[in-house]
């Protein structure tokens, strides 16, 4: 299968400048956005601290945690301005950390559920890991976030085979086929992360292979999600925003990384105090 051809672009801080929202006197908590957040389990629990650390850390007006199995807890710990109360979201991140729906426990169950009932939702949606599998089923413009295994098995869910071998040598191609396929904004992260979208597919930097590390995803889950919705108003108006917004995401987390390792091992909590001055660098690159 040959997709259309994309016009491929490269990013740098200018264009990931550009990309980040800055609040003026008029903004309020609901105005720069608020995220509903479903991440982490039982078995992944500090997925959904990662995820929301980050997102925080990125810039939101609010973020609401969908809470089971008393990680509402863990995630109040670290990050005390989490609501984990109902209301209004703007943007959705799911799936950092859950496990997919066929070994579900009560408590992935209720997750799942909680996923589901966002078919029908008009917020946006960032999907990761556990709910990829939603990709393409949701009234919202989407945005996934899979690495080459996740995405050729999501691929082969819809008959469309590849490997992971295949996906991981071709990118480009494959983020192409998938944003062709599923009708999404697709992030495919790896050695070198591309971005595909309406008529574009965005190169990022090479990032340092320390990122090859658990829990790298959950803070890139964050800080897209954080982007997405701080420009939620005009998505409502361009959903092709997303793919931009999707490249400055990962340019942030390779930036953070960078400073966090600084030639040497890293860990994924070793990033978020490195993402506020990655964002630093980039507001204030010459």
């Amino acid at each position: 299968m040959t997709p259309s051809t994309p016009t491929s672009t490269s990013w740098t801080a200018e264009d990931a400048r550009a990309c980040i929202h800055l609040p003026t006197a008029q903004d309020h908590k609901y105005s720069r956005g608020v995220l509903g957040v479903v991440t982490g389990s039982r078995q992944y629990p500090g997925a959904a601290v990662l995820s929301c650390a980050a997102a925080l850390a990125t810039g939101v007006g609010m973020l609401r945690f969908v809470s089971t199995g008393g990680l509402a807890d863990l995630v109040l710990q670290r990050c005390p301005e989490v609501v984990v109360a109902p209301g209004k979201v703007h943007a959705w991140l799911m799936g950092s950390g859950v496990a997919a729906p066929g070994g579900a426990s009560l408590g992935n169950w209720l997750r799942h559920r909680q996923m589901a009932r966002a078919r029908t939702h008009t917020a946006l949606a960032v999907l990761d890991a556990g709910a990829l599998y939603l990709a393409g089923t949701l009234c919202a413009p989407t945005l996934i976030t899979p690495h080459a295994g996740e995405l050729a098995a999501l691929l082969g869910s819809r008959d469309v085979w590849a490997s992971h071998q295949e996906v991981a040598a071709e990118p480009q191609k494959w983020a192409a086929i998938a944003h062709q396929e599923l009708g999404v904004t697709v992030l495919l992260k790896g050695a070198r992360t591309v971005v595909a979208g309406p008529g574009v597919c965005i190169a990022l930097p090479e990032a340092t292979p320390w990122l090859a590390t658990a829990g790298t995803g959950d803070v890139l889950a964050g800080i897209v999600g954080a982007l997405v919705v701080s420009q939620h108003e005009a998505l409502a108006r361009d959903p092709g925003l997303l793919a931009p917004l999707a490249a400055t995401g990962a340019f942030i987390h390779a930036r953070a990384a960078d400073l966090a390792s600084d030639g040497a091992p890293l860990t994924s909590a070793s990033l978020l105090p490195a993402i506020s001055q990655a964002l630093r660098d980039i507001l204030h690159a010459e």
